[in-house]
């Protein structure tokens, strides 16, 4: 829903243009007019009846705003709904006021372009009427325009800017204005100043809090098509491409809705689902980061939705209106914090002042006793010197009077003196004591940190005394088992090193017996080769003559041999079994 402040934006613009002659009156035919099509945008049935008994007392003459105002509240915006366009409405109440305040042949904008930077002011601007936009929200905007176009933000710049303004606030044709005539945006080309002013009208009118191409799957054929995607706050939008003239669809989101990761699946890669009440969308981005940009933008939307809030930039300006509201009302305290200050140190003055003169009231009748005095004296002198003889005696007193009077008056003007001195060390004495009051405080605030810590310490010393006293005990105890374990160990140790002895003096044994048993397999070896050697010898000279088939004789090198191939291998068998038996006993 629209807050009624931001239509009344639009509204006062368009009344303030019909108000021809600056007086805050338009006639009632102008007011009929500007009725009808505001009735006409908010989408609101029309009632001229209710208009003319409204302004019934005065037919002819010019009404006063404060007359419209109760009829635009009664009948026209406590009706508004959510199903009217804005942007035709802003665009009706533009049409009636911008061609009375600026040119746009004199600036680097188009007329579209002043439109968005017209419809951002009354979006930035305070509610207070006239509308202006104060110096916090002009560098936002500008600062927004700047990063949005990609250029360099220059303090300095604006720093100038700021100080050459002679109010720290702008209307909205002086905000047009100034980035109509490229004052910030120097260098840039007037493509990219109208692309930033979009981008930045997109982002804080229309809501658009992203916006990019990616997938999208199909409800009926399951195929996948590239979409334009738009979100706002309370709804995804896609279209077939980014000039935004074609929309294919809307998905809207509500409390309910929530977003999902998805797995890669039909050759489809970063894919995630929403999920609505009555249908679900998968969609698929370009890549890894993408898809985890557009998931957590749509959670924050659906979040803010169940939690009730504005759109972020709403939020944003109504953060920004408080800071600024809260910094007015420190300095309206420090303002009176200072007056109250100004007023104690008049006060202080006037005690002073007052003091002064009684000190000056002091010195004159010091001064008129001495007048006076010293009148006396020359009387005086007159008479003595006239009764001089006669008034011996006389004379004699006068002067021990005149004498007592002389010190009165020194010891008076000695205290004036001292009341003087006084005064001084009363005021250092205060301001002593103001600094002692502050060091007392200061050193209160000391000693009780101190004997907090102190006692924090004390605690903490009687816990470590607690844990040293249970740690010796134990180490003691942990001392005597090892104490124990010590002499379990060097007792088996001891046997350990005896049972060591002894097998040393059995494998000494063992390796004497070894040694004694290799000499006799080795002279048992010799004699067995020398017995091999005989056998052979013996075999090779006998032949013994035996009956039996005629067979191949075998030729050596000497002729026939004495016996066959046959009996060759049985003998042959015979000394290896011979050989194998003779190795055993060995």
């Amino acid at each position: 829903m629209w807050l009624r402040e931001e239509l009344l934006k639009a509204i006062w613009h368009a009344f303030t243009a019909l108000d021809v002659d600056h007086r805050g009156k338009v006639s009632k035919s102008q007011l009929k007019v500007l009725s009808h099509n505001l009735c006409t945008v908010l989408k609101i049935p029309h009632d001229p009846v209710a208009l003319e008994e409204h302004f019934k007392d005065d037919d002819t003459g010019p009404l006063s705003n404060h007359g419209y105002m109760p009829y635009l509240n009664r009948f026209i915006l406590d009706k508004v709904r959510e199903d009217f366009d804005v942007q035709e409405f802003n665009k009706m109440c533009w049409t009636l006021c911008w061609k009375k305040n600026i040119c746009t042949k004199s600036l680097l904008i188009t007329e579209n372009d002043a439109f968005k930077v017209w419809c951002i002011f009354n979006f930035l601007s305070e509610d207070k009427y006239p509308l202006i936009i104060v110096i916090e929200e002009i560098e936002y905007f500008l600062r927004k325009l700047m990063e949005t176009m990609g250029g360099v933000w220059s303090e300095e710049k604006f720093a100038d800017y700021k100080f050459h303004l002679n109010t720290n606030s702008l209307t909205a044709w002086e905000l047009i204005e100034l980035v109509g005539m490229g004052y910030f945006s120097k260098g840039m080309n007037h493509q990219t100043l109208s692309l930033g002013i979009s981008e930045v009208f997109q982002e804080l009118i229309l809501d658009v809090l992203k916006q990019g191409y990616m997938m999208k799957k199909g409800h009926k054929r399951k195929n996948w098509t590239e979409r334009w995607f738009v979100l706002q706050p309370n709804s995804l939008s896609y279209y077939v491409c980014e000039d935004l003239m074609e929309k294919r669809g809307n998905i809207t989101l509500d409390r309910n809705c929530c977003v999902e990761s998805l797995p890669d699946k039909d050759g489809k890669k970063c894919l995630f689902i929403i999920k609505c009440t009555d249908k679900s969308f998968e969609i698929s981005a370009s890549d890894k980061k993408k898809k985890q940009e557009w998931i957590q933008a749509i959670q924050t939307c659906i979040q803010l939705l169940r939690l009730g809030l504005p759109s972020p930039h709403r939020e944003a300006r109504q953060r920004r209106r408080e800071l600024r509201q809260r910094q007015h009302t420190e300095v309206e305290d420090l303002v009176v914090k200072m007056m109250k200050l100004q007023a104690a140190n008049e006060n202080k003055q006037r005690q002073l002042e007052a003091m002064k003169e009684k000190m000056e009231e002091a010195a004159a009748k010091a001064a008129l006793e001495e007048q006076r005095r010293k009148q006396t004296q020359l009387d005086l002198h007159d008479r003595y010197r006239l009764d001089l003889e006669r008034e011996k005696m006389v004379r004699q007193q006068m002067e021990e009077q005149v004498a007592q009077k002389s010190s009165e008056v020194e010891l008076y003007l000695q205290r004036v003196r001292e009341l003087e001195d006084m005064y001084h060390r009363l005021q250092e004495a205060l301001e002593d004591e103001r600094q002692a009051k502050q060091d007392e405080e200061a050193m209160r605030k000391l000693q009780a940190r101190l004997l907090e810590e102190e006692a924090t310490k004390r605690a903490e010393l009687e816990q470590m005394h607690l844990q040293q006293q249970r740690m010796l005990s134990q180490t003691e105890a942990e001392k005597q088992e090892l104490v124990a374990e010590q002499l379990a160990k060097e007792r088996e140790l001891e046997a350990a090193m005896l049972h060591l002895e002894r097998l040393e003096k059995e494998r000494q044994g063992a390796l004497e017996q070894y040694e004694e048993v290799s000499r006799k397999l080795e002279r048992a070896a010799n004699k067995t080769r020398t017995w091999k050697d005989k056998v052979a010898k013996h075999e090779g000279l006998v032949r013994l003559i035996q009956p039996g088939h005629k067979e191949p004789q075998r030729i050596t090198n000497w002729g026939p041999a004495s016996v066959t191939d046959t009996e060759l291998e049985m003998r042959k068998k015979s000394w290896q079994e011979s050989k194998n038996q003779g190795a055993q006993p060995q």
